[in-house]
């Protein structure tokens, strides 16, 4: 593993930790880890049945993952029928 992607993981892992996600947060960001390699847009509601949540307690717990400084980039992208998030990395 090269020095950069060291630094890149240590940095996301302090940044998490400083940010103090709850649980809840936690399961959402590594979600998005896992898919924004294949895919760019998610709707609240199938990342909530993906894990086991209400599609309105993921819109609660997203505030934190666009406000902190972390590996990806999430943004707020639209309502229709839900809201969609963009997640990049």
């Amino acid at each position: 593993m090269s020095t950069t992607a060291t630094t890149t993981s240590v940095d996301a892992e302090v940044s998490e930790v400083s940010v103090d996600l709850s649980e809840k947060q936690h399961r959402i960001l590594q979600y998005l880890r896992r898919n924004a390699d294949t895919k760019t847009y998610f709707k609240s509601r199938l990342i909530a049945d993906d894990l086991g949540l209400s599609a309105k307690e993921v819109g609660a717990n997203m505030r934190p993952l666009l406000d902190g400084n972390f590996d990806v980039n999430i943004e707020k992208w639209g309502y229709s029928s839900g809201t969609t998030w963009k997640v990049t990395l």
